[in-house]
């Protein structure tokens, strides 16, 4: 195991040391799947022990982009459609998301990150929902932050594009603009505006874990003219090595933007 750790760590440096820091993504999305699959195949089915590492393995995430200048990561740990699963799933999940939200504000103090939650938190136990939107409001004050991290929670991306056009036509009647003419004031623009984390760049790379190929609605909007990979470890067993061969493999692609 030793000799293994020093060969992956020598290796990890050299990934570093040939990324163009130039031709690096802005902003990263990550699916983190697996958690499920990974209980029954590494710790006998105990879920809780499976998010855990999972959660742990976030806060790692977050610290490998912060040392690389990543500027934006957003992290999908919850989808609406995941609120259908049995509550001897849930409910230690929801457990462990808590503990997250309660540590994270010291990680962004020490890496000097804000934080914000992307979904419908309403959907959510009261313990949780207050946890993730306390932990946003912590770091809220963090002065030139350098690195913004979005937790997706509870999230579905079909919802978020409904829920932006319905906040512009709100704001457009707010404005005073007539029925008749709203249709002509929906715009790319505005629903952007309008879009959970609005502050953000678009997605440049998402990477989903677990050998899924699929985004299964995941930053729909954002992430029109991104990069993707596919890799095979689950969630809570993916490695710095396997981030840097999603970067590097970014780095050497031709991006068009639709062009």
């Amino acid at each position: 195991m030793a000799l293994r750790r020093t060969v992956y760590h020598y290796y990890e440096r050299r990934l570093v040391a040939a990324l163009p820091a130039e031709r690096l993504p802005r902003h990263v999305g990550v699916i983190a799947d697996g958690h499920r699959r990974f209980a029954r195949e590494m710790t006998d089915g105990e879920y809780r022990a499976s998010y855990e590492a999972g959660m742990r393995k976030l806060e790692e995430l977050i610290e490998w982009c912060a040392e690389l200048g990543i500027g934006a990561v957003t992290a999908w740990v919850l989808s609406t459609e995941n609120l259908a699963r049995p509550a001897a799933e849930l409910d230690p999940y929801f457990e462990v998301l808590t503990d997250l939200f309660g540590r994270l504000p010291r990680v962004a103090q020490r890496l000097h990150f804000t934080l914000t939650v992307s979904g419908s938190l309403d959907l959510l136990p009261p313990d949780l929902a207050l946890a993730a939107k306390a932990a946003a409001d912590q770091t809220a004050g963090i002065a030139a932050p350098a690195m913004t991290v979005n937790i997706a929670l509870c999230y579905g991306g079909r919802q978020e594009v409904v829920d932006a056009a319905r906040s512009l036509v709100a704001d457009l009647v707010a404005e005073g603009v007539a029925p008749e003419d709203l249709p002509e004031r929906i715009d790319a623009e505005g629903l952007a505006r309008n879009l959970y984390a609005a502050d953000l760049p678009d997605t440049d790379l998402v990477i989903r874990t677990s050998g899924e190929s699929r985004l299964s609605g995941f930053l729909l909007w954002q992430s029109a003219f991104a990069e993707f990979a596919f890799v095979d470890p689950y969630w809570p067993a993916f490695r710095k090595v396997d981030l840097l061969r999603a970067l590097r493999d970014f780095t050497r692609r031709e991006r068009r933007f639709g062009k």
